[in-house]
């Protein structure tokens, strides 16, 4: 359990950056990645982040998860789609939510594995912590290059 409450602690310190670096970002309408605004790519990270813990949530209720269902491609046209019609500043809260629910379920004593998509294999709490991790840090890093280039 102490290495999963480590990796959290990681999580909630790359969350708390990438909250910070969005509250004070004046143009979240520029280009970060392809065509993909800063804006979108917090879309793309809310819509991941909330199936993470909805699946945690799921878990811990004795409920049984419905990981996403799709290819990965699709799924990652699909966040952005569906998150674009909320506010950048909903989406702040929508992430902040979302993460307060992996953090109070990740502990549960009986999280064992926790599913990713359907047609993927599950991961434990610690391998799922370390990916996402990893995932929004690779993302916090894009914007921030798109920060510093656009001056």
């Amino acid at each position: 359990m102490q290495a999963r409450l480590t990796l959290l602690s990681q999580l909630d310190e790359t969350v708390a950056r990438l909250l910070a670096v969005y509250q004070g970002m004046k143009h979240p309408e520029m280009v970060v990645i392809g065509e993909w605004t800063a804006k979108d790519l917090l879309g793309h990270i809310v819509f991941w982040h909330e199936s993470f813990a909805r699946n945690v949530y799921d878990i811990a209720s004795n409920i049984k998860p419905t990981p996403l269902k799709g290819r990965l491609t699709d799924l990652n046209q699909q966040s952005v789609v569906e998150m674009r019609p909320y506010s950048t500043k909903t989406l702040l809260l929508r992430l902040e939510s979302a993460h307060q629910v992996i953090q109070h379920n990740i502990r549960h004593p009986g999280l064992e594995l926790i599913p990713y998509r359907q047609g993927s294999r599950p991961y434990t709490p610690e391998e799922h912590l370390e990916i996402v991790d990893r995932h929004l840090s690779g993302h916090l890093d894009d914007i921030e290059k798109a920060l510093s280039a656009s001056g």
